[in-house]
């Protein structure tokens, strides 16, 4: 079993012990993922680029990982095949000779 299935394995076991399945649906889930985000956010606000609690960056990172670790198993999608897919979109829309040192869209490459 990898990592990832192993994670998302102990946040359920954690969740069904507190019957909270009943409030994970989608919307939910994809709102507490975006909340939790926000608070992860919030933690550099005001401050340098890397001027950040790493006990409080690990806390709202783990947070929003496991909300999305939930929204994926709830519809049964392999966090792996995902994140490779997406990775592989990327590669095609900003290929290396074209993208190398800047932040421009892909579109104006």
């Amino acid at each position: 079993m990898s990592e990832i299935a192993e994670l998302t394995k102990k946040l359920i076991q954690f969740r069904d012990e507190r019957d909270w399945q009943q409030f994970h649906n989608s919307k939910d889930l994809a709102l507490a993922v975006s909340i939790e985000a926000g608070e992860l956010l919030e933690l550099f606000l005001w401050k340098g680029n890397e001027d950040v609690s790493k006990e409080k960056l690990k806390d709202e990172l783990a947070d929003v990982l496991s909300y999305c670790l939930l929204l994926a198993e709830k519809h049964q999608l392999s966090i792996t095949d995902i994140i490779q897919d997406k990775i592989n979109k990327n590669a095609d829309k900003y290929p290396a000779h074209k993208a190398k040192g800047n932040a421009k869209k892909y579109t104006e490459l």
